[in-house]
């Protein structure tokens, strides 16, 4: 057993795939047109990082509540942990990208860590 997806909630598919995919370096795995459960157009959007198993369902918000519920999904806490094998080229590329982080890196027990925002 393993997580095929995690759904993400954002607030517009392209932006949300400009940042994963030219921000953050992930793979656009699948764009196609879909539909809401009450027969509604909408995009079945899904990106990950290359050669992951597990992928990004960026779900477009559906209504006031869902629009509130982006950029807080994880109710400040960082939900979202990406692990590279080199993490200064990965920090420069990203930074370079207009990526913004919220934090200088930093070493933990775990390793290098550096917050940035989605």
């Amino acid at each position: 057993m393993d997580i095929e997806r995690v759904a993400l909630i954002v607030s517009d598919y392209d932006e949300a795939i400009r940042f994963f995919a030219d921000c953050l370096g992930f793979e656009l795995v699948e764009d196609t047109a879909s539909l809401t459960n009450d027969g509604r157009p909408k995009r079945w959007v899904a990106v990950r990082p290359p050669g992951a198993a597990t992928s990004l369902l960026l779900a477009q918000a559906d209504g006031e509540r869902q629009l509130d519920a982006v950029g807080d999904q994880f109710a400040g806490r960082v939900g979202l942990f990406l692990r590279v094998s080199d993490f200064e080229a990965a920090y420069a590329r990203m930074r370079e990208a207009g990526v913004t982080f919220v934090t200088e890196p930093r070493d933990e027990p775990f390793g290098r860590v550096a917050v940035f925002l989605d």
